[in-house]
């Protein structure tokens, strides 16, 4: 478990650690490592200008060894250097289970979140109404959740250095509690002549190091933020859409190492995340532009989900919820259901973009492979019951309901079994 946390004290004025172990066992301490960054780190302005405030220190801590689904305390340290020593208060977590392991497994998956003022003061540029609705439900949940994964458009500060503060205190319960996982999007990085695939100003100057820095992510490279993560019988391969993806890129050659070396009978359940929508969505401006998606994205990707047989695909950026049928090529391959059996047939992609940021328009008409869609603020929800049966379900942030649901039951036979495009080469020799 890797554990980060922002204070005043640079390493020359106070030395970092944790102090953690088994509830009611022996505790122990791990050192923590400092970052942070000045404003020559920003690309422009407002970061790099009247949106500039120091980030404070950043410390990361990791805590290795941990037996699987136990149960551990942990608490923040700094040592002053006439040795006192300042305490945050006591959190407490529950460890991974074994990658593979068969037991209930639940992860939470939104885009597009941001922040709101829990007092109901005005903000400046209000752009995220349903945050606050989102964070309460999850926190509400906390005990039925084990690991949340935000893909994208984390806090909306757009070169407003402060709300990153902002940001982080409002999902602390939920990020000290359970893994909180986050992918980059637009608002994050995007900015003119800094290498991001989009040459627009949306992250305000920031250019990705805010994201970067305040959240750990185990990636080669924290920069280029695609990485590969496992939980259980879970397998998810998180892209960054705001970095070139299409073949002969670096980042395809994750992606496909990533969908191509899980192990599918200890971990079934395979799973793509990306901020924008590289699959499909019947989003307005989607419409407008007559492609139903990001430009070159499923294009550029879907013979891999096919080849490697993803069940689910996750998107922001579009703020709305959207689930299709389990779809290639633009095709449902076979017709959309609140239960699917047997081998695999298609991967089914979902918008989820709708976690609080302002909402997004669908076009008027209806798009074959649209099966359900929503114009409000939600989450989803994926319980793996074992290796064999999987629940997905979409829930409001009014009230915490369930309002779309799907169930997958599929056996490692299953799996293995070929379909579309992803029938493996076989020999006449006995």
């Amino acid at each position: 478990m890797t554990v980060t946390w922002t204070s005043g004290y640079d390493i020359k004025e106070a030395v970092p650690f944790v102090e953690w172990g088994e509830k009611a066992g022996r505790q122990f301490l791990s050192p923590a490592g400092t970052l942070t960054f000045d404003r020559n780190s920003m690309c422009g302005a407002p970061a790099r200008t009247v949106g500039w405030r120091h980030p404070g220190y950043i410390h990361t801590s990791y805590l290795k060894d941990l037996w699987p689904d136990s149960m551990y305390t942990y608490r923040l340290g700094h040592r002053l250097p006439n040795g006192t020593r300042v305490w945050s208060k006591s959190y407490s977590f529950k460890a991974s289970p074994y990658p593979g392991q068969d037991s209930l497994q639940r992860v939470v998956i939104f885009g597009d979140m941001g922040k709101a003022e829990a007092d109901g003061s005005n903000e400046y540029n209000n752009f995220q109404p349903g945050s606050l609705n989102t964070t309460n439900q999850i926190i509400r949940d906390l005990d039925n959740i084990d690991m949340v994964v935000h893909i994208g458009d984390i806090c909306y500060a757009n070169g407003y250095l402060s709300q990153w503060d902002q940001f982080t205190a409002q999902i602390e319960p939920i990020a000290s509690t359970v893994p909180y996982m986050i992918g980059s999007g637009n608002h994050e990085r995007d900015w003119p002549g800094t290498g991001s695939f989009y040459g627009n100003l949306d992250s305000g100057g920031e250019c990705g190091v805010p994201a970067q820095t305040v959240f750990y992510t185990p990636a080669e490279n924290r920069a280029n933020f695609w990485y590969a993560t496992d939980y259980g019988m879970f397998r998810f391969c998180i892209a960054h859409t705001e970095e070139d993806w299409r073949p002969g890129t670096e980042q395809y050659k994750f992606i496909e190492h990533c969908l191509s070396s899980v192990d599918r009978q200890k971990q079934p359940w395979l799973i793509f995340l990306a901020h924008r929508v590289l699959g499909y969505s019947s989003n307005s401006y989607y419409g407008f532009e007559g492609t139903f998606e990001e430009p070159m994205g499923r294009e550029a990707l879907q013979e891999l989900w096919q080849k490697y047989k993803v069940d689910l695909a996750f998107y922001g950026h579009v703020h709305n919820y959207e689930r299709t049928c389990p779809v290639y090529q633009s095709q449902c391959v076979v017709n959309a259901s609140n239960h699917y059996s047997g081998p695999f047939q298609a991967t089914t992609h979902v918008v989820v973009g709708g976690a609080g940021a302002s909402l997004s328009d669908f076009i008027t008409s209806k798009i074959q492979w649209s099966h359900f869609r929503d114009f409000d603020h939600g989450f989803g929800k994926l319980t793996a019951f074992n290796h064999s049966s999987l629940l997905f379900e979409y829930k409001k942030s009014r009230d915490g309901n369930v309002y779309d649901h799907f169930t997958i039951s599929r056996d490692y036979r299953d799996v293995l079994a070929c379909s579309i495009d992803n029938c493996p080469r076989t020999s006449l020799a006995s």
